[in-house]
């Protein structure tokens, strides 16, 4: 077996514990110092592989990962590092900016299925791309993906390459498949219900629009929206009571962690707790109540990546937390329902800086986590309790 070897993180960089702003307090509020905790990290990094831009991970039944690789490329992956070839059968990817191969997700009955589900950037026509969803068997055997078809598509598609998002998330009783939609840069399409963008959409598990959704009697991909007003959602995961939470880059400042409620608008780019890049600014949530406001927000942003509530036994303290990757951050930030602050319920609690810009996070079976890097080569790593 290779050696291992550990990623060092000292106690001085890793007490930054900002306790972010909720989303109830005054914009004012923002211009006012971060407090901060002194906290030694609760755990050891361990390097345990390379891989080339790596975007997404989920779980075999056995411990081993399917990793997605953003330039096309989907790997299994062992716990102890060993790196298979490229997986055969995955759908071509427009590569570039935030486009390219996307989430993984495995059918809540692989075991008996095999069906494991893909999201990626796929071309359209005149320069245009968007989103796409599908689905193919895994035979482990030949590494490859049988019979994969297409089942969503992002619509319309957009001549950029930004805010695809494209995250999937299986609801706890397996019966629904949630997708996370972004704006394609295009702001007014998430106000714009006659399109699927800038939306948190509700699937079923073949990639139809699922009965009961707010505007399924539109039909269309108007059936699908879950709940709109979206930027770019890029977290999405469900507690352990079934709720279903999102996160979600904002513009300059705003970034945003929010419980999804059903036929909900949640604002963009209408309003926001944070500005445009270039030009005016943008009215907070306090002045427009009819859109549905972010329960905690980030100013500086944190630019986060992926998020998962932890459930595992190896951070006893962190059962139930909410634990995000960020990209300007390069920290792994902890999220409670439990703030400690008397004026809010849900706050950042901890900052762990991780040296490097962070794409991905995932539980392990025995509740250690895992961290891709957004970087070529991008480390795998496994942290464990100190």
């Amino acid at each position: 077996m290779k050696p291992r070897h550990f990623l060092r993180i000292s106690a001085a960089l890793a007490g930054a514990a900002m306790l972010a702003a909720c989303a109830q307090i005054p914009r004012a509020a923002e211009q006012q110092p971060n407090q901060t905790l002194d906290i030694s990290p609760p755990f050891i990094a361990e390097i345990v592989a390379d891989l080339v831009e790596p975007w997404a991970m989920t779980f075999l039944p056995d411990g081993r990962m399917l990793v997605t690789e953003k330039r096309g490329s989907l790997h299994v992956v062992t716990q102890e590092g060993t790196v298979s070839n490229a997986i055969a059968g995955v759908p071509a990817v427009d590569y570039g900016d935030h486009g390219g191969l996307g989430d993984v997700a495995l059918h809540p009955d692989f075991a008996n299925n095999g069906l494991v589900y893909l999201t990626w950037a796929e071309a359209g026509e005149g320069d245009t791309r968007g989103a796409a969803l599908g689905r193919g068997r895994l035979d482990l055997d030949v590494l490859r993906l049988v019979d994969f078809e297409v089942l969503w598509r992002q619509a319309p598609k957009a001549a950029q390459r930004k805010h695809f998002s494209h995250r999937m998330a299986f609801s706890p009783d397996g019966q629904h498949l949630f997708v996370t939609s972004g704006d394609l840069w295009m702001p007014e399409s998430a106000q714009d219900t006659t399109n699927n963008l800038g939306a948190v959409l509700r699937l079923t598990p073949d990639g139809r629009a699922a009965p009961g959704n707010p505007m399924y009697e539109s039909g269309g991909v108007t059936a699908e929206l879950w709940s709109w007003g979206h930027r770019s959602p890029l977290g999405l995961a469900f507690d352990a009571e079934g709720t279903l939470w999102e996160l979600e880059m904002g513009p300059s400042g705003g970034d945003e962690f929010q419980k999804i409620e059903t036929g909900r608008n949640y604002g963009w780019p209408v309003v926001s707790y944070g500005d445009h890049y270039r030009g005016p600014g943008i009215p907070g949530h306090d002045t427009r109540p009819e859109f549905r406001p972010p329960d905690t927000y980030w100013n500086p942003v944190i630019s986060p990546t992926s998020m998962i509530i932890y459930s595992g036994a190896l951070f006893p303290d962190w059962n139930g937390s909410v634990l995000i990757t960020g990209l300007t951050s390069r920290s792994l930030i902890r999220v409670s329902f439990e703030c400690p602050l008397a004026f809010r319920d849900i706050c950042e609690v901890e900052r762990f800086p991780m040296g490097n810009r962070l794409r991905e996070i995932g539980q392990g079976p025995d509740g250690a986590i895992w961290l891709l890097e957004d970087r070529d080569p991008g480390r795998l790593l496994k942290l464990i309790p100190r």
